[in-house]
């Protein structure tokens, strides 16, 4: 049974979009290992933001790093948990009831005794005011609805695309678990997408839905409104493509991994890299920069530019010429060797 919704000239000219943009990005994600696992913790912690989880982006590289965080256990567990499910979920079946059991079983391990198994309640979504807004399916109807969405994914042939979007939503409206039902709705989306591109493993596509949640939010109440997940589809083509021309505009961050190694990429947090992306352009063409120009071209306060700049003369990237005013940041010379292999 095909789930309610329609093919809209905005989608397809979104599909159109995204198939093009897409294809430069797999080649680039395969040879950037470093940026594949930064876009996977920033996949976890804007996914578990969505659903109120207060740990920041450091804190969630910290737990996979092993390190101790301090934290709510429960949101450190979903951390851990999210981690492994996102290692593992990438080699299953998309259209496997068992291996959605898995998946969320991995997901939500120690933190709901219905791990892994569907639910055998009625649930409810429930506004700040307590009102309830979804009502979801009878539990004993959640198996057969689950299994058709799934039997309809597997054998329909429209774009996986679309396709991704209205699994995502119909997830959502079925919401076959007492918990963890938005994470597994985001998740299964990745994984259609990344059985048509793999690339779709480490885009972070949750993170530009964190930044329009209430837009989010909202299309889910309109499609369960209508009964027909249109809107909805088009807004998360809207979202992956934001999240496509996101990563086109960060110039040079691919060869950025090759110039820093990953030891000492792992010693510099996100927003000293995403620094350094912003002024590389401009090292890579003059090979040195002031600390006002810095401040200049990132838009950060001065005192911000400094601290990053000395960390990063700590760590090997820069040697300090002139002092005072005069101070300049002049690129290593092997990170200048290596510039010029790749101009």
């Amino acid at each position: 049974m095909k789930p309610p919704f329609s093919i809209t000239n905005k989608m397809l000219n979104l599909i159109v979009e995204i198939t093009q943009k897409v294809t430069r990005l797999e080649l680039e994600q395969e040879r950037n290992l470093h940026l594949r696992k930064e876009n996977r913790i920033r996949s976890i912690q804007s996914s578990l933001a969505i659903e109120k989880n207060s740990l920041s982006v450091e804190q969630v590289t910290d737990i996979i790093n092993g390190k101790r965080v301090f934290g709510a256990p429960k949101e450190i567990r979903e951390v851990q948990n999210a981690y492994e499910a996102y290692e593992l979920v990438f080699k299953m079946n998309p259209y496997s009831i068992d291996d959605f059991l898995k998946a969320h079983g991995l997901m939500t391990k120690e933190l709901v005794k219905e791990s892994g198994q569907f639910r055998g309640k009625d649930v409810g979504v429930y506004d700040s005011d307590g009102t309830l807004v979804h009502l979801g399916a009878r539990p004993q109807f959640v198996y057969h609805l689950m299994k058709e969405l799934f039997d309809w994914a597997k054998q329909d042939d429209i774009p996986d695309l679309i396709k991704s979007c209205v699994v995502h939503f119909e997830i959502e409206m079925t919401h076959p678990f007492p918990d963890g039902n938005g994470r597994m709705g985001r998740l299964w989306q990745n994984l259609i997408l990344s059985k048509w591109q793999r690339v779709f493993e480490w885009i972070p596509i949750e993170t530009i839905v964190y930044e329009h949640q209430a837009k989010y939010y909202d299309m889910l109440m309109v499609g369960d409104k209508e009964n027909d997940s249109t809107q909805f589809i088009e807004f998360m083509l809207e979202v992956i493509l934001e999240t496509i021309l996101e990563f086109d505009n960060i110039k040079g961050q691919a060869d950025i991994s090759k110039i820093l190694n990953d030891k000492v990429l792992d010693k510099m947090s996100d927003k000293e890299q995403q620094f350094f992306i912003q002024i590389y352009p401009f090292l890579a063409e003059v090979g040195e920069i002031k600390n006002g120009k810095a401040s200049e071209i990132t838009g950060r306060a001065s005192g911000t530019v400094r601290r990053y700049l000395v960390k990063m003369t700590e760590l090997g990237i820069f040697k300090v010429m002139g002092a005072n005013k005069n101070r300049r940041y002049v690129l290593n010379e092997k990170i200048v060797d290596k510039i010029s292999d790749k101009s």
